[in-house]
């Protein structure tokens, strides 16, 4: 087994934070997809490479735990490696470091392929990639295991009409602007996580009447994410979120969230 290298280093903005003042989820998604390039070019697969080939990573599924709250000015890095080679996938491992501490304050499992820039179809891994791999196989730590969830194979995709059918709650529903997907116009990973987030005040509201506004000093923290990206919609595209209470525990609960094209009623992910 090798060490993680480190793939990323920096430090939590104020604009990045709640209304709790803490670091909002979606910005530990969106670091986490800043390392995930860096260890693209660890395995031979740069920007340049990238560009020429006409292909990128993509994530199709994340694990995230949240281990430790991040503050403004926090400052931190992120280390990776891989945990499995495949001729058509890698199984990613990284994990938010507190550089003062040196404790991890995130947790990030990802399946990720190598997929065409416009159609997003999966494409082999390049040769030289599964052979840089071996170099950056490592072991997952116990503290970046999933926890509170259970890592089924993704259920089949839902169909809108089903969530509503269901009685699910309409947390969200927009169309997704320019400013929100890359380069090739395709919604970012950071963004799926933020339309959830964005969600949570609705879905609050309308489950037990609560008014984030009013108070803005109380609130619950997310420990833990279950992500199955089934489709990257584009730029254009118009989203509906569905959200429904799946599991109440002694100290926590589990919330489903499930988004769709309202277009076509297919559904784009599904979170729990």
């Amino acid at each position: 087994m090798s060490e993680m290298i480190e793939v990323a280093r920096s430090s939590v903005q104020t604009w990045e934070s709640d209304q709790m003042g803490h670091m909002n989820v979606q910005f530990y998604v969106e670091k986490a997809g800043q390392g995930l390039a860096a260890l693209g070019l660890a395995l031979g697969l740069g920007p340049r490479v990238s560009r020429n080939e006409g292909a990128r990573l993509q994530v199709s599924d994340h694990h995230v735990r949240f281990l430790r709250e991040q503050r403004p000015g926090a400052p931190f890095f992120i280390r990776a490696g891989l945990l499995e080679v495949r001729d058509f996938g890698l199984t990613v491992y990284e994990e938010m470091v507190s550089t003062v501490s040196g404790e991890p304050a995130a947790t990030f499992n990802a399946e990720v392929q190598w997929v065409d820039d416009e159609t997003r179809e999966v494409k082999p891994l390049p040769a030289k990639a599964k052979a840089a791999a071996k170099a950056l196989i490592v072991e997952r730590p116990v503290h970046g295991a999933p926890r509170g969830l259970e890592l089924y194979d993704p259920r089949p995709a839902p169909k809108l009409k089903e969530a509503d059918a269901m009685g699910m709650v309409r947390t969200w529903a927009g169309d997704i602007a320019p400013q929100l997907c890359d380069a090739q116009g395709f919604l970012s990973v950071r963004h799926f996580m933020g339309i959830v987030s964005d969600g949570i005040p609705n879905l609050l509201a309308q489950t037990n009447g609560t008014d984030r506004s009013k108070t803005p000093s109380v609130g619950g923290a997310a420990l833990e994410y279950r992500f199955v990206y089934r489709r990257y919609p584009r730029a254009g595209d118009i989203l509906t979120l569905r959200s429904g209470l799946k599991n109440v525990g002694p100290k926590t609960y589990t919330w489903c969230h499930w988004l769709f094209d309202l277009e076509t009623g297919e559904a784009v992910a599904t979170a729990e």
